[in-house]
């Protein structure tokens, strides 16, 4: 797969009109479970990409108690018009009960990188989702 390269000089961009470029945060227990997902996720065309950290620590009150666990970082990077439907598999197919779902949007970005994600996702630069 070849992803566009944006030139050296290309300025960043903020979000305009266009369909708007969103990263979902989540964890997984562990690398296997959450690379089944992200391929998953990336075959629906419910992301265009999504970056799985290497397992750190988590430490969290659950139910009254401080728990620590090995978890992995999930980046999910997708379209504001996926989320939806993104959110709903997540939540169905999660393993925990209460996944992590955060959303972070972008103050701007290279514009090429921005545009690759809403193609991928099947959104057009103005927004248009098949």
């Amino acid at each position: 797969m070849s992803i566009p390269q944006a030139p050296a000089s290309e300025p960043l961009v903020e979000p305009g009109l266009e369909e708007p470029v969103v990263l979902l945060l989540t964890t997984f227990p562990d690398r296997q479970q959450a690379e089944a997902a992200a391929r998953a996720w990336v075959e629906a065309g419910l992301a265009a990409c999504i970056h799985i950290a290497p397992a750190g620590l988590s430490v969290y009150r659950w139910q009254g108690v401080t728990e620590t666990q090995a978890e992995v970082a999930v980046t999910v990077k997708t379209i504001l018009g996926r989320l939806e439907a993104l959110t709903e598999v997540l939540q169905r197919d999660h393993p925990y009960e209460l996944p992590e779902v955060l959303l972070v949007s972008p103050a701007g970005g290279s514009g090429v990188y921005m545009d690759w994600v809403r193609a991928t996702c099947g959104a057009t630069s103005r927004g248009e989702v098949p």
